[in-house]
């Protein structure tokens, strides 16, 4: 993966706007439309950036009350780092991004997710690394439709193509639409983890989940 060069100072006028820039409620789309959806997965250029940062705002954070006040910086942090990423990249890392290609059109971002390698943990209790996923999030009108389901695939596929036949990831255990989802596609829970924070400030636990790649699946 190559790296990328940023104009600073179209970055810094684009990230001025947008950090001051309040949500704007999106119109109604018919079940009509909405049947006829199409998606296409690839991975994310410098140019996702913005909607890829707002979709996981908007799925892991507040806009109520005092979040709503500190939401613009959240999003930029996640935009921040995001394109640490995406300009340092790892030799195994990958962010993908599904477009809605109904109209033609090759910019309208409404999924992402990250698949990344980490390395032996207590998690696991083995001594190799392994394909983790994160930062999976739809955008709220797109939800339901089958784009979280082609970007988990679209993440196995490419595992797999690493040479890895294992896949992990957490999932909150009070979020049963995720849990649900993970389990159809064929996830199993690996361990609840308990942590003393979680009792603290009654925080819901996190499950990780693991996924074992048939090769059939890919051939």
């Amino acid at each position: 993966m190559r790296r990328f060069a940023f104009n600073k100072i179209n970055t810094k006028l684009a990230l001025t706007s947008w950090f001051f820039d309040h949500y704007r409620q999106e119109p109604v789309i018919s079940s009509a439309e909405q049947a006829s959806w199409q998606f296409q997965i690839r991975a994310a250029t410098p140019a996702d950036l913005t909607g890829i940062a707002q979709i996981i705002a908007e799925s892991f954070h507040s806009q109520d009350g005092f979040w709503g006040w500190a939401f613009p910086l959240l999003r930029l942090g996640i935009y921040e780092d995001l394109r640490h990423r995406l300009s340092s990249p790892a030799p195994h890392h990958v962010c993908l991004v599904a477009i809605d290609t109904t109209t033609g059109l090759t910019n309208n971002l409404v999924g992402t997710v990250e698949v990344g390698v980490r390395f032996s943990d207590s998690w696991i209790q083995v001594g190799k690394s392994f394909p983790y996923l994160s930062n999976l999030a739809v955008h709220p009108k797109y939800r339901r439709h089958g784009v979280a389901s082609e970007l988990l695939l679209s993440s196995e596929k490419v595992s797999r193509e690493w040479g890895f036949q294992d896949l992990y990831l957490h999932v909150l255990e009070n979020n049963h639409h995720a849990r649900q989802l993970y389990f159809k596609l064929g996830y199993k829970a690996h361990k609840l983890e308990s942590h003393w924070n979680t009792f603290l400030i009654k925080r819901p636990r996190q499950i990780l989940l693991h996924k074992h790649l048939n090769i059939d699946s890919f051939i």
